[in-house]
């Protein structure tokens, strides 16, 4: 593995060159997203590195011979001294050209850091949640002969949940999972790695902190008031909002055989999410928090795989609600709702009856193929012959996608599931992981 303190990801997120050279392009790209980068900085800048790279290198190429031609023995004096104050004088213009590179290059990182990963073809253009295109509805909404209740009353009346308490120990928008709701998560949790690991995926738990150059690297933005990260105080790190980041990171630096990939990993891990400035009654409860569980897939692959891998990746989270039988439909994310590592974006939105007062659709998933955008950043390449035997390199592709965030997930299960007598049932599919297959509706006495 790398050393953590060698990491500078000095890598832009784009080709540069491709930049360079397709400039309508870019903007027109930058025009779907419904964002904005200086592209003509971003190219003034990567011309003057080019300037700047080739006579700082012609700079070096003449001290090389300055230095040569001191080798030389039975110099004059006055030819030997008029070499050694070009010598001094080259290395101070050497010294003012590497300063002015590093300078420059650090601009063209932050310019280049603005651009967002290029667009899929197919992604529906719009930048407002109902721009997103639904491709299917899998399921039938369940239809109640009584007024459903919410999971945050179905969890205060069973006592699954307890807010109040999560706010005086820990703050707003953290829980307690008490009684059935512990073994739910468990089981959630055991269900989804089982489903993958008979996809092929690695199981892993991984760290719940990660460098900031990793985050970074992802694509997340570890610092400053948009960031949605918390960060470690005195440290260069910070807590995982994702798996992604962590599992992300785990190849950083290193080029693959081809023959390895694609490279399908497994991640279990609590997510930790400032959510700054959400609210609203559909952000209540379970729905946002600071602190979740997840399990999430991740996958590098090479570039004429990624397609396929990010069907895959669909397919499974499709599985998986559907063996919960939890009924929920497929969104094609429109491109200005992309993030910006995404190249394409499919989210699954389950029904939750006790949103609103008739019930909503609500995210509990969502599968991106990143393409080689977070592996630039991170340095994670492949190697293969051609077909000529010499060795091909490029930049692996990343995917990521959600199997199961289990906060969103126990939502679900308890809005679709409730009962008339106030019990909830659990799906078919999670009885032999739960031990049980009701929640029964007779309330505990607390300790």
């Amino acid at each position: 593995m790398f050393p953590g303190a060698s990491l500078g990801y000095n890598h832009p997120m784009l080709d540069l060159k491709f930049v360079r050279e397709n400039p309508e392009l870019i903007r027109e790209n930058l025009e779907k997203r419904n964002t904005s980068a200086d592209v003509e900085a971003l190219i003034t800048a990567f011309d003057k590195r080019s300037e700047l790279i080739q006579s700082t290198e012609a700079l070096r190429a003449e001290r090389n011979a300055n230095a040569q031609a001191m080798k030389k023995r039975d110099l004059p004096p006055q030819e030997r001294q008029e070499l050694i104050e070009e010598g001094k004088t080259l290395k101070q213009r050497i010294a003012q050209s590497e300063k002015e590179l590093a300078e420059t290059e650090q601009a063209l990182q932050e310019l280049a850091d603005n651009l967002p990963n290029m667009t899929h073809p197919d992604v529906p253009r719009g930048s407002a949640e109902s721009d997103s295109r639904e491709l299917e509805i899998v399921g039938t909404p369940p239809v109640f002969d009584f007024t459903p209740a919410d999971h945050v009353a179905l969890g205060e009346k069973l006592d699954l949940l307890d807010f109040e308490t999560a706010a005086k120990v820990s703050g707003t928008k953290f829980y307690y999972l008490r009684n059935e709701a512990v073994y739910l998560e468990l089981a959630l949790t055991r269900f989804a790695m089982d489903i993958l690991r008979d996809h092929g995926f690695t199981p892993m738990i991984t760290p719940d902190i990660a460098r900031t150059q990793v985050v970074a690297g992802i694509g997340f933005n570890p610092r400053g008031p948009e960031s949605n990260i918390y960060n470690l105080e005195g440290e260069e790190t910070s807590l995982v909002g994702t798996a992604e980041i962590t599992l992300g990171g785990y190849y950083a630096d290193q080029t693959l055989p081809a023959e390895d990939l694609p490279i399908c990993m497994a991640g279990i891990s609590h997510c930790f999410r400032r959510e700054a400035g959400s609210a609203g009654q559909f952000s209540r409860g379970l729905y946002r928090v600071h602190q979740f569980t997840k399990v999430e897939m991740f996958v590098v692959c090479l570039p004429d795989e990624s397609e396929q891998m990010h069907q895959k990746l669909l397919d499974i989270e499709k599985e998986i609600f559907s063996s919960l039988e939890i009924p929920f439909r497929v969104l094609d994310i429109c491109a200005g709702d992309l993030g910006g590592p995404a190249y394409r974006k499919f989210d699954l939105e389950a029904w939750m009856p006790g949103r609103g007062d008739q019930g909503e659709w609500g995210e509990v998933t969502s599968t991106s193929n990143c393409t080689d955008f977070q592996s630039r950043r991170l340095n994670i390449r492949y190697t293969k012959k051609d077909a000529d035997g010499k060795k091909e390199r490029g930049y692996a592709h990343l995917l990521n996608g959600t199997a199961v965030a289990v906060s969103r997930a126990i939502i679900a299960i308890m809005e679709n599931f409730q009962q008339k007598d106030g019990s909830i049932r659990i799906p078919r599919a999670l009885q032999p992981y739960t031990g049980f297959d009701t929640i029964p509706a007779a309330p505990r006495k607390r300790p």
